[in-house]
């Protein structure tokens, strides 16, 4: 009996839902296109709103005058829109941000060495660990997602078919660390200064100078790596294998190879060992940088707040985009110099131009994602839900922590059929992250709580950019597989990821009281 054959008559209702959400993701239209549309319906409503009057009282301590919405269906708002066109765009914080970290990461994929740090990881864990490295490599790969989606996976089908395992098996649990761990990570990747700047534009609707910082969630993120390692290992050892079965080579595709594991090559070797002493360095760099000036001698500390001395409102927070930048090209530049793989400045240029060409789409929808930010901005109308929707909150008894487990589960589903997560995050945190700060929370705290429900969810949905291509390479094993087995088979997954994220969110924010970032904190009063 075939994986399909096997799994097929467990599919009926689930298949149906699954029938429902991609016919629901194909109504919809790109994107882009998306957000011209939204645009439009600001301008719209914001003119309805304006004909009819609509205000709400504001709530902020010390304001006297009602929140009312202001149209831009008329001359003075045609004028801002016409005027503001570029400004919006250029002025976009995640735009800047997102270019320059991948500038630095275009050099490090370029020279190969974050392939080479991922099949490292993977190639020399220890046999009862393979599983456990594999999710750890994919989640360690969302530094630059591309990585871990067209290395990693294929390569992990291949780890788990040499030894004997079913290939399938060890597919799954790469795409579980790349995708279903999308947000965990050790280290600041490119998605932090994404979603971190709409989440400062979201927040400026009701606190114009509140600012945030890529680092925003990286504690919290870091200490989700071993939550999606160890549930991830746990799922593909006693769910996803069992269930698979045996492997039968007979119904892999016609011409498969033989799985042979390709190790690191001696330059590969040599650069690694390179690259690592340089990020040792600049470890160590940064760390004397931020140390107070007094701790060693006058000068130094260069990367603290140079009013106060502290760490807050540092440039070490502040500039992490700037580090991100540096920790991939210096590293990536030293891999290719001893590894062989970058011969001149034209390699390094290559790398960073392939990047940004890469990002084409990504600064269209900006583009228009910026817009439309800004014009709920000006119409007040973000601010004027976020305070229907607070009181609507607080009228059902939600005003609470337990707030964030719809919240969780709606971004969850919106997730199913807007795969990218800065697409989907740039729709709703106009509204959301307002409504959400009026009932008492910070912008930080939404933010990683939307990572959560963004993330659980993209290994079951066809809408995530990259599920065509898992099926393809799951298809090389099995040829009669199809969306449905794929789905099923990453379902559990999903569901034992948002459980255990939704357990750790609530331990660590609440129950331990931590900051789920540096200068992140966890309440927020309105007139802060």
């Amino acid at each position: 009996m075939t994986t399909s054959e096997s799994t097929h008559p467990r599919r009926g209702l689930f298949a149906l839902f699954l029938n429902g959400v991609e016919v629901l993701g194909n109504l919809l239209p790109h994107p882009v296109t998306l957000f011209a549309i939204f645009c439009l319906l600001v301008l719209l409503i914001s003119g309805l709103a304006g004909w009819l009057g609509l205000e709400v009282v504001d709530p902020r301590p010390g304001y006297t005058e009602p929140i009312r919405a202001v149209s831009l269906l008329n001359g003075a708002g045609l004028r801002r829109i016409i005027e503001n066109l570029v400004t919006n765009f250029v002025q976009f914080k995640p735009l800047g941000t997102v270019l320059v970290a991948m500038l630095g990461v275009g050099v490090a994929e370029k020279s190969g060495l974050l392939s080479a740090v991922i099949r490292s990881v993977v190639l020399n864990a220890p046999g009862g660990l393979v599983t456990a490295a594999i999710v750890f490599a994919g989640v360690l790969s969302n530094t630059a997602s591309e990585m871990g989606y067209v290395v990693l996976v294929p390569l992990a089908a291949v780890i788990f078919h040499a030894l004997g395992r079913h290939p399938i098996a060890g597919l799954a649990a790469a795409f579980a660390g790349v995708s279903g761990g999308y947000s965990a990570n050790l280290v600041i990747g490119t998605v932090d200064p994404l979603l971190s700047g709409i989440t400062q534009e979201a927040a400026q609707l009701i606190s114009p100078g509140y600012e945030v910082h890529p680092a925003i969630n990286w504690w919290f993120m870091a200490a989700s790596v071993p939550m999606i390692t160890i549930v991830g290992t746990l799922v593909t050892t006693w769910i996803v294998e069992p269930r698979l079965g045996a492997y039968d080579s007979s119904h892999a595709e016609e011409g498969l190879p033989e799985p042979t594991l390709e190790p690191l090559s001696d330059g590969e070797r040599r650069g690694l060992v390179w690259a690592a002493l340089s990020v040792l360095v600049g470890l160590v760099v940064v760390v004397i940088a931020a140390l107070p000036g007094e701790a060693l001698f006058p000068g130094w500390g260069v990367l603290r707040n140079p009013e106060t001395g502290s760490l807050t409102g540092s440039p070490l927070l502040r500039g992490v985009v700037a580090l991100i930048f540096i920790g991939f090209l210096i590293p990536g530049w030293v891999f290719g110099r001893f590894a062989g793989t970058i011969q001149s400045d034209r390699d390094v240029i290559d790398g960073m131009s392939g990047a940004i060409s890469r990002l084409g789409l990504y600064v269209v929808l900006v583009f228009f994602a910026a817009q439309f930010i800004q014009y709920f901005k000006w119409t007040q109308l973000g601010t004027i839900l976020a305070v229907v929707g607070a009181n609507f909150l607080r009228d059902i008894g939600l005003d609470n922590a337990a707030v964030f487990v719809p919240f969780i589960l709606m971004c969850c589903f919106v997730n199913l059929m807007i795969g990218s997560a800065s697409a989907q995050w740039a729709a709703t945190a106009p509204i959301f992250v307002p409504m959400l700060m009026m009932t008492g929370y910070s912008p930080e705290v939404i933010q990683a709580a939307y990572r959560i429900g963004d993330s659980t969810t993209n290994i079951i949905t066809p809408m995530m950019s990259y599920f065509g291509l898992i099926l393809a390479f799951a298809a090389r094993y099995d040829r009669t597989l199809g969306i449905g087995t794929l789905v099923s088979t990453m379902l559990p997954y999903s569901i034992c990821f948002l459980l255990g994220w939704i357990v750790l969110f609530y331990t660590w924010v609440f129950g331990l009281g931590l900051p789920v970032g540096p200068e992140a904190p966890t309440y927020f009063s309105l007139g802060q």
